[in-house]
């Protein structure tokens, strides 16, 4: 029987990695739309589909290009989690 502390640990570091699998993609999403934001401004065009497709196909890209990393992180959590004790 796991304990309530080793409960709380484990819950802490999920959350931890939630919030470390999900920065460099949002990061990256910022990073572009402040971009595009400062294109618009610059521009004036005021397209909603300007402000969101080069988003999409930006975080699509990290997705792709960080996703092996995010899994494999998600995976030694999953194993160290689930390991009988």
């Amino acid at each position: 029987m796991t304990s309530l502390g080793d409960l709380a640990g484990l819950g802490e570091s999920a959350l931890l990695l939630a919030l470390l699998v999900s920065l460099p993609v949002v990061g990256v999403a910022a990073v572009v739309g402040l971009v595009v934001a400062a294109f618009q401004a610059a521009t004036q065009l005021q397209d909603p589909t300007i402000a969101h497709l080069p988003r999409l196909v930006a975080v699509a890209l990290a997705l792709v290009v960080i996703g092996p990393w995010m899994g494999s992180e998600i995976a030694d959590f999953a194993l160290e989690a689930l390991a009988p004790r």
